[in-house]
């Protein structure tokens, strides 16, 4: 049965060509996914298509107007009979990652409200205990962009959509380390050449190299997420990270310590 997602934007014209193309195209043709897109101005509050006014109290930009947004969701998760999980991208929320991806990828149907301007009226939040996600702690102008982000990332954790399903479990973030370094042709590139030993046809040794130069980019560049995961690392990627650590002078993972805690507070308008 396929995944449906209704997505409720001012913008359909943003949000469909991107559906017809890569990871949600392929599972839109192939009925994994029914993406559904909704113009928000269907249920605008007059004649004139108007969804959004002046904040109380004065302030700049324009909000969404919770008489138009809280009937659209509503109506939108009436078209089909299963109960959606409704998704605000929004700055305060929890912060998006690949755990968030196959936990979305879980359920049976999302709606994705987006929001634009200065976001929603506060009763949009109090009324529809939406959850609340956040992209990090930049500004977008919309949720389109954050929504369609999020929907691509579940959309890879769905059967079927990604060709080679080795390739998910092989992406970064999934096992808490960046991926190694990639190469092709031609083997040699302005006197830069591709490392000797992925041409050796070595199997073993190929996986050795990959997996020391995942641990020794996660540790430079992302060390975080050696933290945030130390505990469910296997044995050989631990072991590796503390030898790796010492060799290059890096700082010595957590060794089992609870890692800091991470919540993405976004951008004044992050993900809206």
């Amino acid at each position: 049965m396929a995944m449906r997602c209704d997505i409720l934007t001012l913008f359909p014209a943003a949000v469909e060509p991107y559906l017809a193309v890569g990871v949600l195209g392929r599972g839109i043709a192939a009925g994994v996914l029914d993406v559904r897109v909704h113009d928000l101005r269907k249920w605008a509050v007059n004649r004139y298509g108007q969804v959004d006014d002046e904040p109380y109290g004065g302030g700049p930009g324009m909000v969404l107007m919770v008489s138009a947004v809280v009937p659209a969701v509503r109506a939108v998760a009436a078209m089909a009979s299963e109960p959606p999980h409704v998704v605000l991208p929004d700055p305060r929320g929890r912060r998006f990652d690949d755990a968030v991806a196959r936990e979305l990828a879980s359920l049976g149907r999302i709606v994705f409200a987006c929001g634009r301007y200065e976001g929603f009226d506060e009763r949009v939040h109090e009324t529809l205990r939406a959850d609340e996600i956040s992209l990090g702690d930049f500004v977008l102008s919309g949720g389109e962009l954050a929504a369609l982000a999020m929907l691509d990332a579940v959309a890879r954790h769905l059967p079927g959509v990604v060709g080679d399903p080795g390739s998910v479990a092989a992406d970064s973030f999934t096992s808490m380390l960046l991926d190694h370094p990639v190469y092709t042709r031609p083997r040699e590139f302005e006197g830069v050449g591709v490392p000797d030993v992925l041409t050796s046809g070595d199997h073993e040794a190929v996986r050795r190299w990959r997996l020391r130069r995942a641990v020794l980019d996660t540790l430079r560049r992302r060390p975080d997420l050696v933290a945030r995961g130390w505990a469910g690392l296997p044995d050989e990627v631990r072991r590796l990270a503390l030898a790796v650590a010492s060799e290059e002078g890096l700082p010595r993972p957590p060794d089992g310590e609870a890692a800091p805690g991470e919540r993405g507070n976004g951008g004044p308008e992050s993900g809206r």
